[in-house]
């Protein structure tokens, strides 16, 4: 299933930003989760939506900060994946190069290219979107020990992304109930799950499992089997053809938690 690419931009230019925008806008597998010209502020935005990239200005001359400073921080931030950080500049002096990339820039792109343009930076990413995805769970060699365990917000965007990789949709009723589900693995409570989620919403224990095991079922008739091989590595009883309950979530809940 196509899963989007999700994109925060740290760009000081009113008109660079227009122009970002604008074109990502034209784009299906393509989102823009936040702008900001304060590389403080882009902290709060990058845990609040764990994007899956970062276009950077290095300067921010007409904001706060600088890249420099967000490359900075983003080393003590708990986060359940690094993001791609493309830096797109005007400057160029090798000296802030050699250290921009010292501290978690990916790639640089120099705004004095003759062919550089906002929608140039954008197809880059586009190309580099299945590596920068498929990379998501690789460790972050500049994190630092010690900091702190990802929030929930961090842990269910990430399970949101593992559904979506099976073709789960936040449409089908079940979704919501299974993130729920595997989040409350991950905080340590591996059993009764459906008796507090239907607590929660009040609901009945039947109708919640029926719900989740449903949105199961509906994902391995619809989804490409390629993908299902691919994001779902388990082993799967050959009489039913689809994972229990059981075996689904505790197989995203020991994924993630291996990952992290």
């Amino acid at each position: 299933m196509e899963q989007e690419l999700s994109i925060l931009l740290i760009e000081d230019d009113p008109d660079t930003c227009r122009n970002f925008a604008e074109y990502i806008d034209t784009k299906s597998d393509v989102t823009l989760i936040g702008v900001t010209n304060n590389s403080y502020r882009a902290i709060e935005l990058l845990k609040e939506g764990v994007p899956d990239a970062v276009i950077l200005d290095l300067e921010l001359n007409e904001g706060q900060g600088n890249g420099l400073v967000f490359l900075q921080e983003l080393k003590s931030v708990s986060i359940p994946f690094k993001p791609y950080i493309l830096v797109t500049t005007n400057n160029s002096s090798s000296t802030t190069y050699n250290f921009a990339r010292k501290t978690g820039a990916d790639f640089i792109m120099s705004k004095h290219q003759e062919d550089y343009s906002e929608k140039r930076a954008v197809d880059f990413l586009c190309m580099m979107k299945q590596a920068i995805q498929g990379s998501r769970y690789a460790p972050d060699p500049a994190k630092q020990e010690g900091s702190s365990a990802p929030s929930n917000k961090q842990l269910m965007r990430l399970i949101s992304l593992e559904l979506d990789n099976v073709g789960i949709s936040p449409k089908v009723i079940g979704y919501k109930y299974l993130s729920e589900a595997i989040l409350l693995i991950l905080q340590g409570q591996p059993h009764n799950i459906c008796e507090t989620l239907a607590k929660q919403y009040k609901k009945t224990d039947s109708s919640v499992e029926r719900a989740m095991q449903n949105a199961i079922n509906k994902a391995w008739r619809t989804t490409d089997i390629d993908d299902l091989l691919k994001y779902y590595t388990a082993r799967i009883n050959s009489d039913k053809g689809v994972p229990t309950l059981t075996e689904f979530i505790h197989y995203y809940a020991n994924k993630i938690k291996n990952h992290l």
